[in-house]
């Protein structure tokens, strides 16, 4: 059943796409969208997370610039739109906004309590932080752009955190790719995959760079840790 719910966070409410499976109660993850907003690529992650057994809940992050942004991957205009969304973003605001989410989506009557972040991109960087900060069941990072910016926080994940990342990554450099290695390496609640040869959104549906296998490979991973944290 897909139907839109509404987040009453601290700083407003704002809208989130939700996805549940036939059989419930279940644990949920909360999908963090790129620079597109919650758009059929997002959404076809949440069914996907169904397929799962789990609830999907994708919250709208640019809410206080814009509502429903829902962008395509393969309009020019489109990435312009949502670069501008990208580059204006508070992240602080939006970490505030994923864990007011997660904080609803635990209390819904058909969730088992247990609750995931796990992002793209933005999104990535946003569960990240949200896993930092103010402590969430479990984490999943794909490529999470400036997430070297913010390894000084790293103390703080308690967490359990899965974090995919593209070799040839355009927008993750390989010096950023090893800083986060490194300081992950710290954390053994923290597990770090590299895919060679994989460059930017390789997970994407639909992507320039999308490639089936290491999507397969990156979903199987990820599904198995989702299972086995929040079962």
């Amino acid at each position: 059943m897909k139907d839109p719910i509404t987040i009453e966070g601290r700083d407003g409410s704002f809208g989130a796409y939700i996805a549940r499976p036939k059989t419930l109660p279940a644990p949920a993850v909360v999908v963090l969208h790129e620079v597109f907003g919650v758009n059929a690529d997002i959404r076809k992650t949440c069914d996907e997370l169904v397929e799962q057994g789990l609830i999907a809940v994708a919250p709208d992050l640019f809410w206080r610039q814009e509502l429903g942004v829902d962008l395509s991957v393969t309009s020019e205009p489109d990435w312009q739109h949502g670069l501008r969304l990208y580059q204006a973003y508070d992240r602080d605001a939006g970490a505030k906004d994923v864990k007011d989410t997660a904080n609803v989506v635990a209390k819904l009557p058909e969730c088992s309590g247990k609750v995931a972040v796990l992002g793209y991109c933005l999104g990535g960087l946003m569960a990240f932080l949200t896993a930092v900060r103010d402590g969430v069941d479990a984490a999943v990072v794909y490529h999470g752009g400036d997430t070297e910016k913010y390894l000084g926080e790293v103390d703080g994940l308690d967490a359990p955190l899965l974090m995919h990342l593209a070799e040839e990554d355009e927008f993750i450099s390989k010096s950023a790719q090893a800083e986060i290695k490194t300081a992950l390496a710290k954390k053994p609640n923290a597990t770090v995959y590299s895919y060679p040869r994989q460059h930017h959104a390789f997970a994407r549906h639909n992507g320039a760079h999308y490639n089936a296998a290491a999507a397969a490979l990156a979903h199987g991973r990820t599904y198995e840790f989702l299972h086995q944290k929040l079962r």
